[in-house]
């Protein structure tokens, strides 16, 4: 009972992770036989975690595609939920939109002093590693993929303010800023967005 909750629960990281996946590659990659794997996806459809649909393939018998329901989505770590989105509300009818970018922007300055204390000094690299860490630990399922010598992208699948950032995308750009300013010697550029319907946020960090 405990194997088969932990690989359903391989299953939902991994289509969070790849956004969709045949049943062949989740077997192989997760390394589940076959017909567990078909079980698996079974049982998380049912409980509507998951959607399919047929693959565009048309030769031999029809393949699904697998992917995360929103409820599926909702399943990970969310670090403020409908609680902050409805006090941002309230403070939106409160002080109006225009004091609130100001709070939203004093509250992303006051994270950025407190990453770049934690961060500290070091080469690019080491710093990278240590901001992964961070996000991680805050409910991102970040990666960090090195693209040539000092060139990363941070990939966010799990957005831990996914409430926050679809009521209040200007979040989204505070964050962007965050990044520029804990990294101050590194060109910072968004290559994927969540609130464009993309599978994940990334960032691309250079060093100028």
């Amino acid at each position: 009972m405990i194997e088969s909750s932990s690989s359903k629960q391989d299953i939902l990281k991994h289509l969070l992770r790849k956004r969709q996946a045949a049943a062949k590659e989740l077997a192989q990659t997760l390394e589940i036989s076959p017909q567990a794997t078909r079980r698996h996806l079974k049982d998380l459809e049912i409980d509507g975690l998951i959607e399919r649909q047929k693959s565009r393939s048309k030769m031999g018998r029809p393949e699904y595609i697998y992917q995360l329901s929103r409820q599926g989505r909702d399943r990970f770590p969310n670090g403020y939920g409908e609680f902050a989105v409805s006090f941002l509300d309230t403070l939106a009818q409160t002080v109006g939109e225009e004091q609130l970018n100001t709070v939203l922007r004093k509250q992303w300055e006051r994270k950025a002093g407190e990453y770049q204390q934690r961060i500290g000094t070091g080469n690019l690299q080491e710093r990278v590693a240590k901001l992964l860490e961070l996000r991680q630990a805050e409910g991102y399922m970040a990666e960090l993929h090195l693209m040539r010598p000092n060139s990363y992208v941070l990939a966010e699948h799990h957005c831990a303010i996914s409430d926050v950032a679809e009521s209040y995308p200007s979040v989204c750009g505070h964050e962007l800023e965050m990044f520029a300013a804990i990294l101050p010697d590194c060109k910072i550029e968004r290559t994927h967005w969540i609130n464009n319907g993309e599978h994940r946020c990334g960032y691309l960090i250079e060093l100028i």
